[in-house]
């Protein structure tokens, strides 16, 4: 039985490398193992995705120093190819001991049962230095960042690198696999609709109406610029998010009744999950959401104030400037490709009774709707005003308040992620 340890990779959007060799070759003698809940959405599914592409595995040492300070690894052809944020995989002491002694340039990745899923080959192991990890992609090292809790402090203190080989990819059998497009997917989804530009948005949110006046504006500005058939990716996220964000399966309940209800065109909308965690790393890791959004065939990708951005962990204020999320994407290298389109400021239009654009001659007719203030609402079974969200959409979410113990409901317990 292979040493049990949680599977500590950053997030596994790793280029698919299922070949003959990974199956017929002799078994690797040293295995990690992985335990498939805690590495959801995380190594679980993205060993077989594309996400990171060119990047064939996990980071060696190079590939994770230009990562840390190029946000960006240099490809086979020679060209710096974006990459903000480092995927990598944590082992222990113990790990690292039997890995070096067995003398094998091979390891497994096995599951509880010891039955392997990929093998990692021509593997490096170099040393984990957490907090220089955590500063260059942070931009801090306070306490309370909930990624850097969650996943990175308590991973083991090495790093292993290599060429991955998958040989079994993993389902959640949770309902929601339909949803978990891989790049290559994505790609045949928007050739099959005939779509001649992609929009992609990002949320780790319910959708409420001002979110989706946005999406409907956006497509009808692209076909103001002269497309015929802008399509939509709504692309959130799959992965580690903090204790107090609705669940991954509630929030897909909700995103299915906005389409059931026309608030968003079905035809014209892609629905996918971003098997991604959420960092809270602000510009550094913003430029890989936009990154991965290219490899799915995304040519213009909506961003808001402060994306991927959270207060302080220890002060009372932002730990990002709101606007340089955008302003870096608009310059970053590797990201020209994609067209940046800002983020309009949407509220509540208290005397058209629905969602409109924010019009500062007018501000005092304008209501804006926290995501606090939404919560509070939903909790205690309390309606919002008319036009914010679409009624199913927001019965399903009292409904996920109403399923929370008391407890719960300030304080609730998620399960773990990998690093």
């Amino acid at each position: 039985m292979a040493t049990q340890a949680a599977f500590a990779a950053s997030f596994p959007q790793l280029a698919q490398r299922r070949s003959d060799s990974a199956v017929a070759a002799p078994p690797a003698r040293v295995g990690v193992a992985v335990r498939r809940r805690s590495s959801k959405g995380v190594a679980a599914r993205g060993v077989s995705e594309g996400w990171a592409s060119p990047l064939r595995g996990f980071m060696r040492e190079s590939e994770f120093l230009q990562a840390l300070h190029f946000n960006a690894i240099r490809g086979d052809d020679g060209r710096m190819v974006n990459m903000s944020v480092p995927i990598v995989l944590a082992v222990d002491d113990a790990q690292r001991r039997a890995i070096e002694a067995s003398g094998a340039r091979r390891v497994a990745l096995v599951d509880a049962s010891d039955r392997p899923l990929a093998v990692l080959s021509d593997i490096e192991i170099y040393k984990h230095n957490k907090e220089e990890r955590i500063a260059r992609t942070w931009g801090t090292t306070a306490p309370g960042l909930p990624y850097v809790d969650e996943a990175i402090k308590n991973a083991g203190d090495w790093l292993i690198g290599g060429d991955l080989e998958v040989i079994e990819p993993i389902k959640y059998n949770d309902g929601l696999d339909q949803y978990r497009l891989s790049p290559a997917q994505l790609r045949e989804e928007f050739a099959r609709r005939n779509a001649d530009a992609v929009f992609a948005f990002q949320l780790r949110n319910p959708v409420h109406n001002g979110h989706a006046l946005l999406m409907t504006d956006t497509r009808k500005c692209l076909l103001e610029m002269g497309y015929k058939n802008p399509v939509l990716l709504l692309h959130p996220l799959g992965g580690f998010t903090k204790a107090d964000d609705v669940p991954l399966s509630w929030r897909m309940k909700q995103h299915e009744k906005v389409l059931e209800e026309g608030v968003l065109n079905p035809e014209s909308t892609v629905v996918a999950i971003f098997p991604s965690p959420m960092h809270y790393a602000g510009p550094t890791e913003v430029q890989w959401h936009a990154k991965a959004r290219i490899n799915a065939g995304a040519n213009f990708y909506i961003v808001g104030r402060d994306p991927a951005g959270m207060g302080h962990p220890t002060e009372k204020r932002d730990l990002y400037d709101a606007d340089h999320g955008k302003k870096v994407l608009s310059m970053a290298p590797g990201l020209e490709r994609l067209n940046i389109l800002p983020f309009k400021v949407a509220a509540y239009d208290t005397k058209q009774k629905k969602m409109d654009f924010f019009d500062p001659s007018r501000k005092d007719d304008f209501l804006f709707i926290s995501g606090t203030k939404m919560r509070t609402l939903a909790k205690n079974r309390q309606s919002p005003p008319d036009g914010f969200m679409c009624p199913g959409g927001w019965k399903v979410l009292v409904e996920y308040y109403d399923s929370l113990t008391p407890s719960e409901g300030s304080s609730k317990l998620r399960e773990p992620v990998a690093a």
